[in-house]
């Protein structure tokens, strides 16, 4: 069969003057660079016959997707909560406190904040919807950074631990995190309910 592809972006770079961890904050929308990032990551998906272009919900990921959209006129753009940014305790705090804790936003924290096994169980669904009504299409999904690593982690049978976050450059990515406007490419094979898909990373932007 023809594989079903799945594009997961990275929102653009964020203004975020205060350097504060955002999470799900509202009205924090790309700066002057990261629309120019969203914009190059549009350009490289020109030509890629799409199907849909979904989006979080939050700002910078619209404005990114939005970019994708402009060069598929057809299309709309479709919002979807399981794409959102992770519920988080640690929302506004200062970035360099999450840096001393290597970005571990999860060891600890109580429920109703989500741990990354609940982050990949609201993915998981979207996977399956997107492979059940666009199966041997390929769509756009713009989301978050940790959305995207704990997929991936994933999909290349590693333990969805917080520790494991730093493990990327062995799945073949040229950073240790997600950039913004990078693109993960997911590749399912089959329609095997179970299956676990190829993973690329390209980022287009210089």
């Amino acid at each position: 069969m023809t594989p079903t592809i799945i594009h997961l972006v990275r929102h653009g770079e964020v203004h975020n003057p205060r350097k504060v961890l955002y999470g799900r904050l509202p009205r924090f929308g790309l700066s002057v660079n990261g629309r120019r990032q969203a914009r190059e990551t549009a350009l490289f998906l020109a030509e890629t016959p799409l199907r849909a272009v979904f989006t979080s919900p939050l700002l910078r990921a619209r404005q990114t997707a939005e970019e994708i959209r402009q060069r598929h006129p057809h299309l709309r753009l479709r919002r979807d909560s399981r794409l959102n940014e992770v519920r988080t305790i640690y929302e506004g705090v200062p970035g360099d406190q999450i840096d001393r804790k290597r970005g571990d936003i999860y060891t600890g924290v109580p429920a109703p904040f989500e741990q990354p096994a609940d982050i990949f169980r609201r993915v998981e669904g979207f996977l399956g919807f997107v492979r059940r009504h666009f199966a041997g299409e390929q769509v756009a999904a713009v989301s978050h950074g940790d959305v995207i690593i704990f997929t991936v982690l994933w999909a290349l049978g590693w333990e969805l631990l917080p520790q494991n976050k730093s493990r990327l450059r062995e799945a073949g990515y040229a950073t240790s995190y997600p950039s913004h406007a990078s693109v993960t490419g997911l590749i399912f094979a089959t329609d095997a309910p179970h299956e676990r898909p190829t993973v690329t990373f390209t980022q287009p932007w210089r």
